[in-house]
């Protein structure tokens, strides 16, 4: 089993086993519903709560450096926090749903998608939908100053992967909503 797949495999069983809703998102999301590209690490959003911290933690100290104290005030402020992967050296992001533009509306349209971008045989993983990567791409692309040839190519290579099945009534509501709309106009024009 690579690195990389021996410390998602474990993320994901741990998440599951403990009952915290979760979807890939990031890049490798991107990948999976266009035009695969390396990254160097995993962005999850997760649902976690307080309550959760403790268990969560213990859970995956054995494999992964976790620090309790971001991931409280993650969870409370709303900051993003990460986990190393002790064997790969892997870095995986983690966002509270709760605080992420369209975190919570994320995990709700999240779908299982059978990927070997993992490595070794494909396995199932719940990923953020086409729609909402397209849509977190669009607020990360405004947020950067408009200027990401990766974000912009990324976001191009979604749509044209895609094309019909995604859902526009949906992409323009969201856009209008998170301030991107005139960035999606341009995107599918």
């Amino acid at each position: 089993m690579s690195s990389l797949r021996e410390a998602a495999v474990t993320l994901f069983q741990t998440l599951d086993r403990l009952g915290i809703v979760y979807a890939i998102g990031g890049s490798f999301a991107s990948s999976l519903h266009g035009v695969a590209r390396a990254t160097q690490d995993i962005d999850v959003v997760i649902d976690l709560h307080a309550d959760q911290i403790e268990d969560f933690c213990n859970a995956l100290a054995p494999q992964f450096y976790v620090d309790e104290g971001a991931i409280v005030e993650a969870v409370w402020r709303g900051k993003s926090f990460n986990l190393i992967h002790f064997e790969a050296g892997l870095k995986i992001d983690l966002f509270v749903a709760s605080r992420v533009p369209l975190g919570s509306d994320q995990l709700a349209h999240r779908r299982l998608e059978a990927t070997a971008l993992l490595g070794g045989e494909p396995i199932e993983v719940s990923v953020i939908s086409a729609e909402d990567i397209l849509l977190a791409k669009l607020v990360w692309y405004q947020e950067g100053g408009n200027v990401s040839e990766r974000q912009w190519n990324d976001l191009l290579n979604l749509v044209l992967v895609q094309g019909d099945r995604l859902d526009r009534e949906y992409l323009v509501l969201q856009a209008k909503r998170l301030g991107v709309g005139h960035l999606l106009v341009r995107l599918l024009s």
